[in-house]
């Protein structure tokens, strides 16, 4: 994680912000998972890597998270307030409710980050990746 003297009050910022963030912070930690594993070739990476990233993937991963009861009553707003954010841009390649929720994901990935609250952050991460690896059969 990046230190740095100055802080950004995650509770105040605009949740498309902390999905900004959450995207960038969710790709690195599936890139590192991905080289852990043995995947080293850029074709192979990259398609590996897309199905954690999509739009689609997260969408199911934010939905798993609630069915197992998982989040809590404040990460249940962080993630409403993302989901109710609204973009500007229409998303090419998925439906607008699955955009939503993968901004949602994003949004509480963001929030756990420039909270600095790691160990929080590495739990969800770890219940994401081993949520999209068991529904490939991995």
């Amino acid at each position: 994680m990046l230190h740095s003297e100055k802080t950004v009050d995650a509770r105040q910022l605009n949740s498309l912000a902390l999905a900004y963030i959450g995207d960038a912070v969710y790709e690195i930690y599936v890139r590192h998972h991905l080289l852990t594993k043995g995947t080293v070739r850029p074709n192979q990476l990259h398609k590996a890597a897309t199905s954690f990233v999509s739009a689609k993937g997260q969408a199911k991963i934010i939905k798993q998270m609630f069915t197992n009861d998982m989040l809590t009553e404040e990460e249940i707003a962080v993630v409403k307030r993302g989901r109710n954010a609204k973009s500007g841009t229409v998303p090419k390649n998925t439906d607008v409710q699955t955009y939503r929720y993968a901004t949602a994901f994003e949004a509480l990935i963001g929030y756990y980050y420039l909270l600095k609250q790691e160990e929080r952050l590495q739990e969800l991460i770890a219940f994401s990746i081993q949520h999209i690896e068991s529904e490939k059969g991995v």
